[in-house]
């Protein structure tokens, strides 16, 4: 389908003249800022195939509409359910990047939204990134999608990640699971998050690894975060939470590949997936790690 195509469907425009232009950054979808009536709005196309990657279309707009009455996530102004299209609010400000994100009390800022998120109303379905790994793994089988060297032999490891993760598993909670930097906007009151393709009930350690690795933070910035949103950063926590990085790392790792094979947008999903390939192994292969699982475990 096309945008134009989109835009005569929507109902809020119906006799509006419009103009739209490509929004950047998305590797699954085609997004739009659609421009009425002096006011500005955001359109989600579904990517070619998402299916394959788990992503539950019903799922995402639920969870859309759970964060945005936590005031985190943008309000869904029209969703057109026969074409998977949702029209979202369009949030003003800077879309952040690791670099700001980085900055001295961001990490408290995005403790702040997450908790936030974190204590709204629960999601549709879970997310559990081993449950995914499992999926991704019949969809690589099915469709003979290629995948790093390698991989399957360190599966028994990530086996043994999962029963120490399991040790001190905390309640889950309605989280984002994809938390690029990209993800978050700063609206100059709260850093608002968007994109809720594979959000989840999950554990919150997960989701503050996930962030933590796709934003570039280092041990200090980790534990930033750990005492922002926790109160603390003992070695348990920390170590969940750098568990669940590595595990973020290993869970994409397949999603770049699968789509290397599937997906239809310009972008060098082979060589994103060789990449948090490698820096997962050097991960697995360090000692850092070794000393993770122990203390995740601790009694």
């Amino acid at each position: 389908m096309t945008i134009e195509e989109v835009v005569g469907r929507v109902s809020l425009w119906r006799g509006v003249p419009v103009s739209v232009s490509p929004l950047s950054g998305g590797l699954t979808n085609e997004n739009y800022v659609v421009q009425a009536d002096g006011d500005r709005y955001v359109v989600r196309i579904p990517g070619r195939s998402t299916e394959l990657l788990a992503v539950d279309r019903a799922n995402e707009v639920h969870n859309t509409k759970a964060a945005a009455s936590t005031g985190v996530g943008p309000r869904v102004l029209e969703h057109l359910p026969d074409l998977d299209v949702v029209v979202l609010e369009f949030i003003p400000g800077p879309t952040m990047s690791g670099e700001a994100l980085r900055a001295p009390g961001m990490a408290a800022r995005m403790a702040e939204s997450l908790r936030r998120l974190h204590a709204g109303p629960r999601f549709l379905l879970d997310f559990d990134m081993f449950r995914l790994i499992e999926y991704y793994l019949r969809i690589v089988d099915l469709h003979g999608v290629r995948i790093p060297d390698g991989y399957r032999d360190r599966l028994g490891t990530v086996g043994e990640i999962e029963r120490a993760l399991a040790v001190h598993a905390l309640p889950t909670v309605p989280a984002h699971n994809d938390l690029l930097a990209e993800n978050y906007i700063d609206d100059g009151r709260l850093l608002r998050i968007v994109d809720y393709e594979y959000s989840g009930n999950g554990d919150p350690c997960f989701e503050l690894g996930n962030t933590a690795q796709e934003c570039g933070f280092g041990p200090d910035l980790r534990k930033d975060l750990s005492r922002a949103y926790f109160g603390r950063a003992d070695p348990v926590l920390l170590a969940r939470m750098n568990l669940f990085a590595l595990m973020s790392d290993v869970g994409w790792t397949l999603w770049g590949a699968i789509q290397a094979t599937v997906s239809a947008i310009d972008y060098d999903f082979w060589g994103y997936a060789s990449e948090r390939w490698d820096r997962a192994v050097s991960v697995l292969d360090s000692e850092a790690f070794h000393r993770w699982l122990k203390e995740a475990a601790t009694a």
